[in-house]
């Protein structure tokens, strides 16, 4: 085997030299104990590479350290990893500083700068994963994505207490805001993000977009993670872009919800929220919202799902900063196979701005609570109501009477919390749309049969194959 070593420097006792192996499959891995061996690592690798810090706590000068011009393949990446899983701590006011580099994976570390780790645009298939994100308060954003295909999985977003996002998906630069293009096809899967106190405008957990890109396709994928004590705004996942793919999220305790804030065409489907201020909230045309289970929502204002109100008819490209950021109403949204239990309400609308939804439906969902009402939608002309189930001793609210039945679904809690059907239940069967087109599973990720059942449960007696997520589902150590 050829040999090939970097001078090694030390971190608190160690001080082992640091060599870098030729493997049997031409590949080379380099184990490094300083920041200088690491750069230089970093500086000579070629798809294949994998460099290892050894354990430690490192302080990283004010210019990073510097991924430029390294490219891997999509089947042999260049890896940059700790020792051991969350056993390198990063301190200093920069990470990794990206540019013009390609399949690089980071993986391990704990991440405590006073700057934003920027995935740069240029700097495509950037994978972060089995991290923890507990920058210091003058960070704004822990992450920025700006680049293409980036894969965000397995990490730990925590501990926040000031403005600003764990994760958000932008674009080409900083300081364009009305550049109306944005990084795509993220993947953001198995991330844990959980205790943010800022509870103010500008603290969401995830933010895709801004409102200058609200028209571009992001085609992100977010699945299977879990938010908790996601308290630093009322948006936990803020979608302020098109095309977006919003599945089999967990959202507990926390005043953050799912909001379709600004852009078109986004999937929002089986998504768990449990017990905090705020479901699911929507602007925009051409969304689908399905599937989706949300209980205990309650606060003076809160709903299961909000279909909103505009203060334009539609977002247009060129138009000004300004409108940009104003309320586009919603246009052909569908609502449907949803359940709603014990919110405050569970489907209601918008009065504070004048223009009204338009071509919406709001079918088959089941929406169960005691008290209060049950539907407040002050603007009717622009939705169809059919094939509602209402149950419970709250009031029917607005709803019109042709778009619901009142019926017991008999609904039974399971030990993972979730109230599901039970035998004899009213909503089996009892859809009036043809959904197949829509979805061809239930929340549990049971197969739908048709006719499907109201709500978002299809009856079953087999075990599900999705639950409300937990923390072992998500971060570091998942599968």
């Amino acid at each position: 085997m050829k040999r090939r070593t970097f001078l090694a420097g030390t971190v608190g006792a160690i001080g082992a030299t640091a060599v870098v192996v030729r493997a049997a499959d031409a590949r080379e891995a380099a184990t490094v104990t300083s920041l200088a061996a690491l750069q230089s690592a970093i500086n000579s690798a070629t798809a294949g590479t994998t460099i290892t810090l050894a354990n430690g706590s490192y302080a990283v000068g004010s210019s990073g350290i510097t991924i430029s011009g390294r490219n891997g393949t999509t089947t042999s990446p260049i890896t940059i990893q700790a020792e051991t899983k969350g056993g390198v701590t990063l301190t200093g006011s920069k990470s990794f500083v990206f540019s013009n580099s390609s399949n690089i994976t980071i993986s391990g570390f704990v991440f405590k700068q006073t700057t934003s780790l920027d995935l740069t645009a240029g700097s495509n298939r950037i994978r972060l994963t089995r991290n923890e994100f507990a920058l210091g308060s003058a960070a704004t954003h822990s992450v920025v994505v700006r680049g293409d295909d980036v894969k965000i999985d397995r990490n730990i977003f925590r501990d926040k207490t000031t403005a600003g996002c764990y994760l958000v998906i932008d674009g080409p630069s900083n300081n364009d805001p009305d550049n109306e293009t944005i990084a795509k096809r993220t993947y953001i899967l198995r991330n844990h993000f959980r205790d943010h106190t800022y509870g103010s405008n500008g603290g969401e957990a995830l933010r895709l977009g801004t409102s200058g890109r609200a028209l571009a396709d992001s085609d992100a994928t977010v699945e299977y993670n879990l938010f908790e004590r996601a308290n630093g705004d009322p948006e936990a996942i803020s979608v302020k872009s098109s095309g977006n793919t919003i599945r089999y999220n967990t959202i507990r305790n926390s005043l953050g919800g799912i909001v379709l804030r600004h852009g078109n065409g986004s999937r929002v489907e089986s998504n768990y929220i449990l017990s905090g201020t705020n479901g699911i909230r929507i602007y925009g045309n051409d969304h689908l919202i399905v599937n989706n289970y949300v209980d205990g929502v309650n606060g003076s204002s809160s709903a299961g799902i909000v279909l909103g109100s505009g203060s334009s008819r539609d977002h247009v490209p060129g138009e000004s900063e300004t409108a940009r950021k104003g309320n586009d109403a919603p246009d052909r949204v569908v609502i449907v196979l949803n359940t709603l239990r014990n919110n405050t309400k569970g489907i209601a609308g918008e009065s504070n701005r004048t223009i009204p939804p338009l071509a919406c439906q709001i079918r088959d969902n089941l929406i169960v609570g005691t008290s209060g009402n049950l539907t407040d939608l002050p603007y009717q002309s622009g939705v169809t109501f059919s094939g509602n189930i209402l149950w419970g001793s709250a009031s029917n609210g607005t709803i019109p009477s042709s778009g619901f039945t009142r019926a017991d679904p008999k609904l039974t809690s399971n030990s993972d919390g979730v109230y599901r059907l039970g035998t004899g239940s009213a909503a089996i069967n009892a859809t009036t749309a043809n959904h197949s087109t829509r979805v061809t599973t239930d929340l549990d990720g049971h197969p739908r049969t048709a006719p499907y059942d109201v709500g978002a449960d299809e009856y079953s007696t087999a075990t599900p194959t999705r639950r409300p997520l937990t923390a072992a589902d998500v971060g570091p150590n998942a599968t």
